[in-house]
């Protein structure tokens, strides 16, 4: 395609060179940069893409998009000088692909918990409704029944207008993705349509990236912000930030909540460990999944099907056949009647809600025995904050690892013992080994007790010093379950 047509809507301040260059490819790594790429250099969290510059053209590139010109012009390369290359990459990669989420009917699904969930089960609905249809998560991406591993919440624009065009090639007429603030930040969705965006809730999370809360609110307004007047934006009334999401907003305004008056309503009528009955707008249902944030959930998803037009008794059927996304919620039961729970909750606000549903529905007599751990590298605020929680909501806690990344396993479990109240103290361990960690719990357990193995989900690996180590908290509470039965 010729560079004059890729730069279409992108603001440029100068340039050097010619704008009828051909372009094959774009890249934002330097190393693959190849002949006719344009290189986008960004200026990220860790690394500048400018240093990199001369590198790309070394290997081929000849544009460059970027914020401030070289010391040294390379003769037949163009320059493109623009305010914010990061915002460029994105409304360039989606041109390179023939912009394909106008094609498309794409929902975009933002807040702190909960995020997984209603992408997974808007995929898994509208799959069920007959319709071909992609998913962008932190789980998997998936085009129809062909998987595509996730390597972030939100893929990098070049990725992320790829896979989106794969989409559409496949013949897909809905993509449901996560939204992640840093995505918003970093202007990783620059360039997309959204047919609407989902606000689920927002909650202590990612202050290690945003600063402080009110940057991580403003970051996921952002993107309602920048939602047209076509779209729709659905938003959580309940939570306190529900309404603020919608407050400079050009889409359709929209709201769902459990309590407050609302455009889709719904009631927990029954609650058990294999599902609940809802009433949503007057009509009662039996779902699989459990708890009050996932009524929220299913809340979310079917307020938006309604708002992308389908028929609302196909959509409460659908509703409750469907199941939930992998690592949340799912329960492992032994052979003698314990009770285990993988929940991907790694916040102080997810780790309560998920307390809260198990001392909801567990019988009198049994204990909940909680195996908790904190990601190295990540927001430390949390930490202390997460096992006063466990402690508080749980009869014992295992504190241990999650993924310790290049920190110390055993200060990362010291930070989270600094925010245990004194009196819960005796009934708190610390072990730093995961697998140890489960087994010990379970080996503590006695039959029909509940423990929740709480944090990574569904995630299959740990990382230890930059190796990811194999490691599946489901598959290891079925190995140890096998042992003792």
């Amino acid at each position: 395609m010729l560079l004059k047509e890729l730069l279409h809507a992108i603001p440029v301040k100068d340039y050097q060179g010619t704008l009828d260059a051909e372009v094959t490819s774009v890249c934002l790594d330097s190393r693959k940069a190849q002949a006719g790429s344009a290189f986008v250099a960004v200026r990220g969290h860790q690394t500048d893409g400018h240093l990199f510059i001369a590198k790309a053209v070394e290997l081929g590139a000849s544009v460059v998009l970027l914020e401030e010109y070289p010391a040294e012009i390379s003769e037949g390369v163009t320059y493109i000088l623009v305010d914010d290359s990061s915002f460029a990459l994105g409304v360039f990669a989606a041109n390179f692909y023939g912009n394909p989420s106008k094609d498309l009917k794409l929902v975009g699904v933002t807040g702190t918990n909960g995020k997984t969930t209603v992408a997974t089960l808007l995929f898994n609905l509208f799959t069920k409704l007959g319709y071909h249809v992609g998913l962008l998560s932190t789980v998997q991406n998936q085009i129809g029944d062909r998987i595509v591993p996730a390597t972030h919440t939100t893929p990098d624009p070049i990725s992320l207008n790829a896979l989106l065009r794969e989409m559409l090639d496949d013949g897909c007429d809905y993509c449901f993705m996560e939204v992640s603030s840093h995505a918003v930040v970093q202007q990783r969705i620059a360039g997309l349509r959204f047919a609407g965006g989902i606000f689920t809730n927002i909650t202590h999370d990612h202050l290690d990236f945003h600063g402080t809360f009110a940057n991580y609110i403003k970051a996921k307004k952002k993107f309602f912000d920048d939602l047209d007047r076509y779209a729709f934006a659905l938003t959580n009334i309940d939570d306190k930030n529900g309404v603020v999401m919608l407050q400079n907003t050009f889409a359709h305004r929209k709201t769902y909540g459990l309590h407050q008056m609302a455009d889709f309503k719904a009631k927990i009528l029954e609650s058990h460990l294999d599902g609940m009955l809802l009433q949503i707008d007057s009509q009662e249902l039996w779902v699989k999944l459990v708890g009050h944030f996932n009524a929220y959930n299913l809340l979310a998803v079917y307020g938006a099907a309604i708002l992308l037009e389908q028929e609302t008794m196909k959509v409460l059927t659908a509703l409750s056949e469907i199941s939930g996304a992998e690592g949340r919620f799912e329960t492992v039961r032994s052979n003698n009647g314990i009770v285990a729970i993988v929940d991907y909750a790694h916040t102080p606000d997810a780790v309560e809600n998920v307390l809260e549903t198990i001392l909801d529905l567990r019988k009198q007599g049994q204990q909940v025995l909680t195996v908790l751990g904190c990601g190295g590298d990540r927001d430390k605020t949390k930490r202390p904050e997460m096992a006063e929680v466990a402690a508080r909501m749980s009869d014992k806690v295992i504190l241990t690892s999650d993924n310790p990344r290049s920190e110390d396993p055993v200060q990362i479990i010291r930070d989270m013992e600094a925010g245990l109240p004194a009196e819960k103290k005796k009934n708190v361990f610390s072990i730093t080994d995961r697998r140890e960690a489960i087994r010990a719990a379970v080996h503590l357990a006695q039959p029909g007790d509940v423990i929740l193995v709480a944090g990574k989900g569904h995630e299959k690996y740990q990382e230890i010093n930059g190796v990811k180590n194999h490691f599946d908290d489901r598959e290891e509470l079925e190995n140890i379950f096998n042992e003792i039965n």
